[in-house]
């Protein structure tokens, strides 16, 4: 049985977008470069999801990496400084040019969706559906009047922040060990921004939130709560994961957590390390199945964003964590769940 997957968080526009990374390569034809392309997702049955934009943190994309800021237990990678509004608006608006590009050249193979039928008709009609979603509000004015801008641009998703400030609220350090309860809580912005969003219909995502911001958006927000790409805090104490106690509120409003292939969020020991078991992934995914139940987990591979486990390589794959999942249990309407239905049902409740 073959599921279509419907995936939580991609940052293949980046890889795309950034000249060293994505070498010129060409969307529809099949590389080694990065980790999606058309004809690899094909491959791995990958129908969609949300295409992040991502302004960087510096013009080489050069992020600390955790073996520079070794502790006697782990790592604490310091807080990156604030981006530049104008230098991401310059950038997100190349990568959203980039995105409607790949639609116009795709010959009807691709399709950027803004709302449940046209997302529901490219899944049957097996078009790749892409959501567009932004990492970090940076783009959002202050006062939030550009955001209906670019809700008219397509944006349906967006990610309050990175792990860094903004005006809207503060992102969460990488350290480990670490509880995710670092920084303050959203800006009275934040919340202005929550609640524009709900007006709208832009799901809201809070990973790479700290932990007051996150119930803050609990607070504020009269949506589902979903996670794109975040794992279990109790599985791997990173600051990114999510406590049972975020995961309980999560389900409590009918949201979804995207379970996350970046092994520094699947190890217990929240190590760098390719040599990661896909089991490590069905781990998560069963932990928060058992904590909070099926209708709230789901997939959100952070593709061309994160390092993988050796053994997924790319969006090829994920077959085989679809295998482990059975293996492990589930049920073929698990599996619809966690792959397809999940994310569909709270786009549903979200979108107007």
């Amino acid at each position: 049985m073959t599921y279509p997957i419907l995936d939580g968080h991609n940052d293949t526009l980046l890889n795309f977008h950034m000249k060293d990374s994505g070498k010129g390569r060409s969307f529809f034809e099949e590389s080694s470069i990065g980790h999606i392309d058309y004809p690899r997702a094909k491959k791995g049955g990958f129908s969609g999801g949300f295409f992040a934009i991502f302004p960087p943190p510096n013009a080489s994309l050069s992020v600390p990496k955790p073996e520079h800021y070794l502790t006697e237990d782990g790592y604490d990678i310091p807080l990156p400084e604030a981006a530049n509004p104008e230098a991401c608006y310059k950038v997100t608006n190349e990568m959203m040019q980039l995105l409607y590009q790949i639609e116009a050249d795709s010959k009807g193979c691709f399709s950027v969706v803004k709302n449940i039928p046209d997302l529901k008709k490219a899944l049957e009609n097996k078009q790749m559906a892409a959501i567009l979603h932004f990492e970090g509000a940076e783009v959002i004015d202050p006062d939030i009047k550009n955001l209906v801008d670019f809700y008219n641009q397509g944006l349906r998703s967006l990610g309050l922040v990175w792990s860094r400030p903004n005006a809207f609220a503060q992102g969460v350090p990488y350290r480990y060990p670490s509880t995710p309860d670092i920084g303050p809580g959203l800006t009275l912005a934040g919340k202005e921004l929550v609640e524009k969003c709900n007006e709208l219909g832009i799901m809201l995502d809070t990973s790479h939130l700290n932990e007051k911001g996150f119930w803050d958006v609990v607070e504020y927000s009269n949506a589902p709560i979903v996670a794109t790409h975040s794992n279990a805090h109790t599985l791997c104490p990173i600051s990114r994961n999510l406590t049972d106690k975020q995961l309980d509120a999560i389900a409590h409003t009918d949201g979804v957590v995207g379970v996350t292939y970046s092994v520094n969020m699947l190890r217990p020991d929240g190590k760098m390390n390719k040599d990661t078991s896909l089991d490590d992934i069905v781990r998560h995914i069963r932990y928060i199945t058992d904590q909070i139940g099926v209708e709230h987990v789901a997939l959100g591979s952070d593709f061309d964003g994160t390092t993988l486990p050796n053994d997924m390589k790319d969006v090829t794959g994920v077959p085989k964590v679809i295998k482990l999942l059975e293996e492990d249990g589930f049920s073929m309407s698990d599996l619809k769940k966690i792959t397809h239905e999940n994310w569909i049902r709270v786009l549903t409740d979200t979108w107007k």
